[in-house]
């Protein structure tokens, strides 16, 4: 266990750096909707490249922050519902769902994704639109943003088999962004707590 706990630190690691590093993106894709809008107003020009990189810009933060935003128990559900549980059914919950829905959705979309994303990549894929920009970069975001989910709903995995055995005591490691912090867990794991 002290391994996949360890893998689940290094997974979560990886998140936050892609997670807060993707993030200045939303500003740059802010200032150029406010740029591009400013212009077509005021001068009457417009420019698809513009338009479209702030739809790359969005993709890149949706596809890339999705394992980051996993990590921090913040994906949507229904916590109505699941607020009401002990943390052992929050757990089994957690767990089913990502053995039975996440993981085969994350893992099917990856395996579908790669081979457009290389198709892409081998036929330098642009826009159809006038003045586009090219399309193989943010076809790759495609597996990439997958590739960090499917890891990440492993360390989340391995967190909530953890605390089931009785490693930690907490078992979500990070509930709305606050929660024990996975060294803790692996402390635990290795008997130092």
């Amino acid at each position: 266990m002290k391994l996949l706990l360890g893998f689940s630190r290094l997974v979560d690691r990886l998140n936050e750096w892609v997670g807060q590093s993707v993030s200045w993106l939303v500003l740059v894709a802010v200032l150029i909707s406010a740029g591009n809008a400013t212009v077509r107003y005021t001068v009457d020009m417009s420019s698809n490249a513009w338009l479209e990189l702030q739809w790359y810009l969005f993709s890149a933060v949706f596809l890339l922050c999705a394992g980051y935003t996993l990590a921090r128990n913040e994906h949507i559900r229904i916590d109505v519902f699941f607020g009401r549980y002990s943390k052992r059914t929050q757990a089994w919950i957690d767990v089913f769902g990502t053995i039975f829905f996440l993981l085969p959705m994350a893992l099917i979309i990856l395996e579908l994704s790669i081979p457009v994303a290389i198709s892409a990549i081998e036929s330098g894929e642009y826009s159809p639109n006038a003045g586009g920009l090219i399309r193989w970069p943010v076809r790759i975001l495609v597996p990439i943003g997958f590739a960090l989910l499917v890891l990440q709903a492993i360390a989340e995995l391995v967190k909530r088999i953890a605390f089931l055995a009785g490693y930690t005591s907490d078992p979500g490691s990070q509930v709305h962004g606050h929660g024990t912090d996975v060294e803790d867990l692996v402390k635990i794991a290795e008997g130092k707590e």
